[in-house]
């Protein structure tokens, strides 16, 4: 089986709006399920690669900030 997790997830939610990527985010972290976490890892790529480097920075302090806790 060939699965492409990158471009199944894109196509899932390409035509979303703000509000509705919101609660696939805020779902797929309150659910805390192993699974969607590769989803997750996706819209954080699409996310980096189109964030400005202050941006980048800015996630790059946040994410250490979180693991310290």
């Amino acid at each position: 089986m060939n699965l492409n997790i990158r471009q199944t997830v894109m196509h899932n939610v390409k035509d979303n709006n703000t509000d509705q990527l919101q609660d696939t985010i805020v779902d797929s972290i309150q659910r805390e399920e192993e699974q969607l976490l590769p989803g997750l890892g996706v819209l954080f790529e699409i996310i980096w690669k189109e964030s400005s480097e202050q941006d980048q920075q800015q996630m790059l302090e946040k994410l250490e900030s979180g693991l310290k806790h």
